[in-house]
């Protein structure tokens, strides 16, 4: 007669508990994973979730007199006011009434994907005060003009990046790179490969020659000219489409930028690179976090816990590994590939992310939550950009458990790998930047989720009575600004460590005061939750 019938399916003996705390009475799976008659209101596949492989903790059920399992047995007929569970496909929505609260949407993913967050976030550019500067340029290798622009700005960014290294020396004496090992260089791209005269024979060390800068200069004027004219109507080829042997101009990138060799250019080249970088970088909000070493990530379009996720240098890495689809489950054509973050911020040597929740209430108005808790993941290896191994990039707990801590791993780095947010604003504190977590890290993740949903938002199914929580994964840079990498659907709320013990309960008890407490009582207290945007 309350209507507190409630429903679990998935690693959340929190939610159970909580719930039952609060007098709600739990109709029990006969069997969790097994599929139910088709007839009945609710059927359970397995999800393909960030919770997947997360086996659910050992409960203390304090039921041994067997009181709750006579309570399910009671209401075995009655459908559940409230689920929560980790896949959507677990309940049959047309057999639900208005008042029956679920934890997903429909068709979230068009941003809780890799592919879809990188299609709805080319809206972005219409949506009204929309930062773009949020998520790294991203390109789906599926769609034939995506493919093509990833391959044009991969030879773009080869340019300017081999400008930032003539630039590292000045004068006429050769500028030389960091030597990489070889167990980290790829094969060389030989595709209709014209030998250079000069430099076909040059082994690596040996410098190169003020022509492949005047190519690189040649490209980035060019570049510059087709950004301070993009509103007008022009016949200007792309530099993408010059004259330039790219085949030839990328092996010699590759060997200044990642093989050890040489550079040499003349005084007034280095006055033309200052000047010109300077101007690209006015008129490219992503200039900055580039780099020099042209570093990009592959990843499976619709994949989660860091399967198939890959690291390279090389464009035709890129495109060999696309097309020999790594990963069994990801379809042919499903992968994006996305600019890596090249200046970050490290702790102690060591890449990390934050994964920041927040819960949209609703979608017509867009009404979005922000939890004011979050916490960080590191890497088990210090961070490098002439190794590019998993272990030391990405910050997955999925990942990482399969590492053990590398020897040159900074001692400060915690052995759980996990931070709270407010360590790491003490952190932030003793660099002088005690002020960065809330004037420039939170308001740019806020509008970093803010851009994403509100992109993503004419795909979604939406339903009044469905909420949703969510954890969002953020790099960040040197200058503190966060970069949004994923949307996590189902975020994991089994924890590694006594900071996600602790936070990993906390938002799960305020999320259920948000969507339970607050229906009833609007200025109920619902913990660390913040109303960040409300349509």
């Amino acid at each position: 007669q309350e209507k507190k019938i409630f429903m679990v399916q998935g690693p959340y003996p929190t939610i159970r508990h909580l719930l039952r705390a609060r007098g709600w009475v739990e109709r029990k799976l006969p069997s969790v994973g097994r599929q139910l008659e088709q007839h009945h209101p609710l059927h359970y596949p397995w999800p393909p979730a960030e919770e997947e492989e997360e086996k659910e903790e050992e409960q203390c059920d304090e039921d041994p007199n067997g009181i709750h399992d006579l309570m399910s047995y009671l209401v075995r007929d009655r459908l559940p006011n409230f689920i929560w569970t980790n896949f959507l496909g677990a309940t049959d929505h047309e057999l639900l009434q208005q008042s029956h609260m679920v934890n997903h949407y429909a068709r979230v993913d068009a941003f809780t994907t890799k592919e879809g967050l990188c299609l709805s976030l080319q809206n972005l550019p219409w949506i009204e005060q929309a930062d773009p500067n949020t998520f790294p340029w991203c390109y789906r290798l599926g769609a034939m003009e995506e493919r093509e622009a990833f391959i044009e700005d991969f030879c773009l960014t080869a340019a300017c990046s081999l400008l930032k290294l003539a630039l590292e020396e000045t004068g006429d004496r050769p500028v030389r790179t960091e030597q990489v090992p070889n167990s980290a260089k790829g094969a060389g791209w030989h595709r209709n490969h014209v030998s250079h005269p000069k430099n076909s024979t040059a082994q690596p060390g040996s410098p190169l020659y003020p022509e492949l800068v005047e190519e690189a200069l040649q490209v980035c004027k060019q570049h510059l000219g087709v950004l301070r004219h993009q509103d007008i109507n022009r016949s200007t080829p792309s530099p993408c489409r010059t004259c330039i042997d790219w085949d030839r101009f990328l092996q010699e990138y590759y060997r200044v930028a990642h093989e050890g060799a040489g550079l040499v250019l003349t005084r007034q080249q280095r006055k033309q690179c200052q000047n010109l970088l300077r101007h690209l970088a006015e008129q490219l909000s992503q200039f900055g976090m580039e780099g020099k070493l042209n570093v990009w990530i592959l990843k499976p379009g619709a994949e989660s816990q860091g399967r198939g996720i890959v690291c390279t240098t090389r464009l035709e890495e890129v495109l060999q590994l696309a097309r020999s689809c790594t990963a069994p489950s990801v379809q042919v054509g499903r992968w994006v590939v996305q600019k890596y973050v090249e200046q970050l911020l490290t702790i102690f040597g060591t890449i990390f992310d934050i994964r920041q929740w927040f819960v949209v209430t609703d979608w017509k108005p867009l009404t979005v939550w922000f939890y004011q808790d979050c916490y960080l993941h590191f890497c088990s290896r210090p961070f490098s950009l002439c190794h590019l191994e998993r272990a030391r990039h990405l910050c997955n707990v999925s990942v990482q458990k399969w590492y053990k801590t590398s020897p040159d791993q900074d001692p400060r780095v915690p052995p759980d790998k996990i931070w709270s947010n407010k360590q790491f604003q003490e952190y932030l504190a003793q660099l002088g930047q005690a002020d960065a977590w809330h004037q420039v890290l939170v308001p740019g993740m806020k509008a970093a989720i803010l851009n994403a949903l509100r992109s993503a938002q004419d795909q979604v199914g939406f339903r009044k009575g469905s909420f949703e929580l969510y954890g969002a994964d953020f790099l960040v840079g040197e200058d503190c600004q966060p970069w949004l990498l994923e949307i996590n659907s189902c975020p994991t709320m089994s924890p590694s460590s006594a900071v996600t013990r602790r936070l990993c309960a906390n938002v799960q008890r305020d999320t259920l005061c948000l969507v339970l407490d607050r229906k009833d009582n609007p200025t109920c207290p619902i913990g660390a939750f913040e109303l960040i945007y409300k349509e």
